[in-house]
């Protein structure tokens, strides 16, 4: 959880670009607010010129005039909303890759954190508030002092009683911001917790069937969603109480002017037409503050979000650019390497280090727990670690542009998830349908050209979410397919066998031997000793450290007992000796 510096100035620079945008809403929010006296004009001039001189014409002619103003006003007011939809969807389109981006490496930097920062989320919070009437309260709150000004020049004791109302009011909608904060930090982790339990379960839909788990989790979820509703049911008592209250005091606010009003007008210091244009203005300085209040959720979710957004981009914000080193060809070298599960401080791997070349096969074999699976995802730059480098012909990982480094690596996971699309997107990890012959390639290195053929549509075959279209072992051939697409330096195989039948096997001993003929550099993560064909070099984990390292027959002489003849077919287990228990 290492901050980089410099990445909030991501969010910062695309609300800057908004600036001439936000200054166009800026004019057009002073033109409307000065057409917003046409009311208090027309009334005042009707009052005081038309009805003493009962003149038809001179009636016509205000109303003609008011018309026509009020028109300009709804241009203008249609106008403004469309500028904001275009702000709101342009910060969205400049953010968009670098946020979709962080989202996919939370997991991988925050560990278990990572559920608590959801920046897609707050993106589209962002151009929501954006796009929405939110930001008109912020252009048209400056004016209600101009308003104020407009009622004093209409009568001093007006402009009083109006001044004391709406700094009641905006009194009010501050106390509101002030006891609200609470709530909505607490509704808003009660809310993460409630889709993240939900998640879980149907991630796990099977076997919560199967255990019978629908009712205990249901309690649980119902305990957190309780929670959740409470505070939400605090943060709405809040602002009711605070909105009824303000449009309480507003209508009051209101009747009180027209009885000063009528008060002036009999002792001769103000005209009947004063009576209703210090209603209507003082009803058109408070409507910023009404709004703020409606809208009040929504400057609290934007506010949340930006800081939220703006402290996710600073703290794992994408890579500075790098520039581009050639293809890696010779060499793969391990320096000291610690390593420890994102968010977490305790290392699970110390001190590992080796070097490998071009052509070489290597199988890491240990117990569980051992630290395997957590040494390869250091290996492909999916875990960063503590201490220590890995490099490629001498570069270190973090020297390298992530979508370049990963055209050099094939990564075949314990889990294998494909993506919804076809088996042909999924093997050229969607890099478009212009490489046919790579997607091809890559199959045949895997031995399932002649599997896929027989699905229903080829290649063209859409595997679902998570593959679900496809076995367990038809979709392991599909994602080794994948670590094999475009000739990858380095390719990691963890597990790579676990699903796969006796045919499988002999594919994949296939593809080791076809990446180490060409130079490549092959390390798989073995419990089954079928996986160690084709593989010259044996590294041995033992809680969290390097045991053994070496050729393939040393170590299997020293550390490992000898292979009986039934070791080498498919599901045999071969257990460690010397002080290390499990499966090889």
């Amino acid at each position: 959880m290492r901050p980089r510096d410099g990445r909030s100035l991501d969010l910062r620079a695309a609300m800057l670009g908004c600036v001439p945008g936000l200054a166009g809403v800026g004019l057009f929010s002073a033109v409307m607010n000065i057409l917003a006296l046409t009311g208090s004009v027309y009334m005042l001039q009707v009052y005081d010129r038309v009805l003493p001189s009962q003149s038809v014409p001179t009636l016509v002619g205000f109303t003609i005039g008011m018309l026509g103003l009020y028109a300009v006003y709804g241009l203008l007011d249609f106008v403004r909303l469309r500028l904001l939809v275009r702000i709101g969807n342009r910060v969205h389109k400049n953010l968009q890759q670098k946020v979709f981006a962080l989202s996919l490496s939370l997991p991988l930097i925050a560990g278990q954190d990572a559920s608590r920062v959801q920046p897609l989320r707050d993106l589209d919070q962002l151009r929501g508030f954006l796009s929405g009437l939110g930001p008109t309260v912020i252009f048209d709150a400056p004016w209600i002092p101009f308003y104020l000004v407009v009622i004093y020049l209409l009568h001093p004791s007006l402009g009083m009683l109006a001044t004391v109302g709406a700094i009641v009011v905006v009194l009010l909608t501050a106390v509101a911001e002030i006891l609200g904060r609470g709530p909505v930090e607490r509704a808003s982790e009660a809310l993460l917790a409630q889709r993240a339990l939900a998640d879980s379960g149907r991630r796990n839909a099977e076997v919560v069937h199967a255990m019978g788990l629908s009712g205990r989790l249901g309690r649980r979820w119902s305990e957190v969603n309780h929670a959740y509703l409470m505070h939400q049911e605090r943060l709405s008592d809040i602002v009711g109480a605070t909105g009824s209250l303000s449009r309480a005091l507003r209508m009051a606010l209101q009747s009180s002017v027209l009885g000063l009003g009528a008060y002036l007008v009999i002792g001769g210091e103000a005209s009947p037409g004063v009576i209703i244009a210090s209603s209507i203005l003082l009803g058109r300085s408070l409507a910023p503050v009404d709004a703020a209040i409606a809208n009040w959720r929504g400057f609290v979710a934007f506010r949340q979000s930006y800081f939220q957004l703006a402290a996710a981009l600073a703290a794992f914000g994408g890579q500075n650019e790098r520039m581009e080193l050639p293809c890696p060809q010779a060499m793969l070298a391990i320096e000291d390497l610690t390593i420890a599960p994102p968010g977490q401080q305790k290392p699970t791997v110390v001190n590992v280090g080796f070097q490998l070349s071009g052509g070489a096969g290597m199988a890491i074999v240990g117990p569980s727990g051992s630290g395997k699976t957590t040494l390869v995802r250091a290996l492909v730059g999916v875990w960063k670690p503590f201490h220590g480098t890995v490099r490629l012909d001498g570069a270190s990982l973090d020297q390298w542009d992530s979508e370049r480094l990963g055209a050099h690596i094939g990564y075949l996971p314990q889990d294998v998830e494909l993506f919804d699309g076809t088996v042909a997107d999924n093997i050229s990890r969607f890099g478009g349908k212009g490489d046919a012959r790579g997607v091809l390639a890559a199959a045949r290195a895997a031995g399932i050209d002649n599997m896929i053929m027989r699905l229903p549509e080829g290649f063209q075959t859409r595997v679902g979410e998570g593959g679900t279209a496809l076995s367990a072992g038809q979709r392991q051939l599909v994602g080794l397919a994948r670590a094999l697409y475009g000739e990858p330096f380095l390719v990691v195989l963890d597990e790579p066998n676990s699903n796969l039948d006796v045919d499988g096997d002999a594919a994949l001993a296939g593809a080791i031997l076809a990446v180490r003929r060409r130079g490549g550099i092959v390390i798989v993560v073995a419990h089954r000793p079928s996986a160690l064909t084709n593989i010259d070099t044996v590294l041995v984990m033992s809680n969290g450290k390097l045991h053994s390292f070496g050729s393939r027959e040393e170590v299997l002489a020293n550390v490992i007992r000898p292979f009986p003849p039934a070791a080498e077919r498919p599901g045999s287990v071969v257990p460690l000796q010397k002080g290390v228990s499990g499966h090889a």
